[in-house]
């Protein structure tokens, strides 16, 4: 197998060190070996000369501009009628035209390390579980290259056929991965800021910078992404980047297709992963928090001192709780029918919880905040009753934020007199404005202001796929879960 473990036990700073010495040929890796570090924190370390190296991230990886290095193809996750199963199909490897980037979301595979086990019979038993402990953090840990894709409503949406989009489609469209290549004839200041081999978040509304919303900041309303992408499945030329590897058959895409291998994205829909994040959790960046974030900082308005109540907490009802805590709100309502997601809700920012399935969620709101309702409401489900107890929810002057999708032509109803009367602001938003918005995400992060890591709570392989999206459907999922694409 090629596989030769090696213990050693040495002393650094009077603590004794394990270190796990191991072949890369049974991993498949093309550097020789790889050393895995310490009980509590683990990183790989390669020899002296190719650290050096390693301070020009075009020499850690194998491609360069112009897309050398390439497989000859890649899976992708199919939807093609509705509620009908996703299907993982072979694709010619999707080549970026100008303006656009090539992204590597497939990781690197390493097996849990019980397959070992035997191997380490002969150690004493606490040695055992820490190597255990300490392979399963190395798994896990930012030195391993895992992006992923999150797990969202608005797919669900599409592959039950409750929103129209152009078949058959690759879904996905929240991601973490590696840039490979720059389309021709890419400006030059996109290719110094996306160098190959950096990692990179891709956000769902992806901007062309170019049309009357983007060049006044506006990317949440850019025309040719919804013209376009939103529209006909395709990007900004009318074209799709995916064609089958058999029959050479043109996919649509849904935003970037970001179940998928690899996926093209315009450059102006990325920032840059910085090494101190996480490449799996950082993946729900791109939407979950995403779409929070445009919902408080620009919908909203969240000012320190406003009382806020959110509907439904999902990934992105749970990623709003956490952004109106880093604007300061006081009150921070969390509204559910799963008793679990409210537990959980308190851990993201939430001072209150209300089950809408055993008491009245307005009279509660209202008798938190001393009969008056609340400043703003966030509706994050997309349904007509929670749309209406959106509205109720707000005090005179508030603003109703409404983000969740619904089903194509579903209608919210409001009483009339009291919105014109007493002021109620009505708001719909869809989600953030990529080049302003996604950076400041980064640094929400990388504070620890924004918890990545309670909010990712399952992780599926590539081949789970089908079954994370029947999972989210029936409502086992308690915020965020991510497909890991190895």
């Amino acid at each position: 197998m090629g596989f030769s473990p090696l213990i050693r036990l040495s002393s650094r700073g009077g603590s004794a060190a394990k270190t796990l010495l191991f072949s890369s040929s049974y991993l498949g890796i093309t550097r020789s070996s790889y050393t895995l570090v310490g009980q509590t924190q683990t990183q790989i370390q390669t020899s002296k000369s190719e650290s050096d190296n390693q301070s020009s991230s075009s020499s850690r990886r194998w491609f360069n501009s112009s897309g050398d290095g390439l497989p000859s193809y890649m899976r992708a996750a199919v939807f093609r009628e509705p509620n009908k199963p996703l299907s993982l199909e072979e694709f010619h490897i999707p080549r970026p035209k100008s303006g656009e980037i090539l992204v590597k979301t497939k990781g690197l595979s390493l097996p849990p390390y019980p397959f070992f086990f035997p191997l380490f019979l002969g150690l004493p038993q606490f040695l055992l579980l820490s190597l255990d402990n300490t392979w399963e953090n190395f798994r896990l840990s930012k030195s391993v290259f895992l992006p992923a894709c999150g797990v969202c409503h608005s797919d669900l949406h599409v592959m039950k056929g409750e929103i129209p989009f152009s078949t058959p489609c690759v879904v996905g469209h929240e991601i973490t991965g590696e840039v490979v290549e720059h389309g021709p004839l890419t400006d030059t200041k996109i290719v110094q800021r996306f160098p190959i081999g950096s990692h990179v978040i891709g956000a769902f509304i992806m901007p062309c910078g170019n049309c009357s919303f983007c060049s006044k900041g506006h990317d949440d309303l850019c025309e040719d992404f919804f013209a376009y992408n939103r529209a006909k499945g395709t990007l900004y030329d009318g074209e799709t980047r995916l064609f089958l590897r058999n029959s050479g058959q043109p996919i649509f895409m849904y935003s970037m297709g970001g179940l998928a291998e690899f996926c093209v994205v315009p450059a102006h829909g990325l920032t840059i992963l910085p090494d101190s994040l996480p490449y799996t959790e950082s993946a729900i960046l791109g939407c979950a928090v995403f779409t929070a974030y445009g919902a408080m900082a620009h919908a909203a308005e969240v000012r320190p001192g406003d009382s806020v109540a959110v509907i439904g907490i999902g990934g992105v009802g749970s990623s709003c709780l956490q952004i109106a805590r880093a604007f300061g709100a006081s009150e921070i309502i969390a509204v559910d029918v799963q008793d679990e997601k409210l537990q959980k809700a308190k851990i993201f920012g939430a001072t209150h919880a209300i089950n809408a399935f055993k008491e009245d969620a307005i009279e509660k709101i209202r008798e938190i905040t001393g009969g008056k309702g609340v400043d703003i409401a966030v509706e994050a489900l997309g349904k007509p009753q929670t749309f209406l107890q959106c509205f109720e929810s707000v005090k005179d002057g508030g603003k109703a934020v409404m983000i969740g999708l619904s089903e194509a032509g579903a209608v919210g109803k409001v009483d009339i007199n009291r919105l014109v009367r007493r002021k109620i602001k009505v708001i719909g938003s869809y989600g953030g404005r990529a080049r302003q918005d996604l950076p400041k995400l980064v640094r929400l992060a990388e504070t620890g202001i924004f918890n990545l890591k309670d909010a990712v709570s399952r992780r599926y392989k590539f081949e789970e796929v089908d079954k994370a999206f029947q999972d989210l459907n029936q409502g086992a999922i308690v915020g965020r879960a991510v497909v890991e694409i190895v």
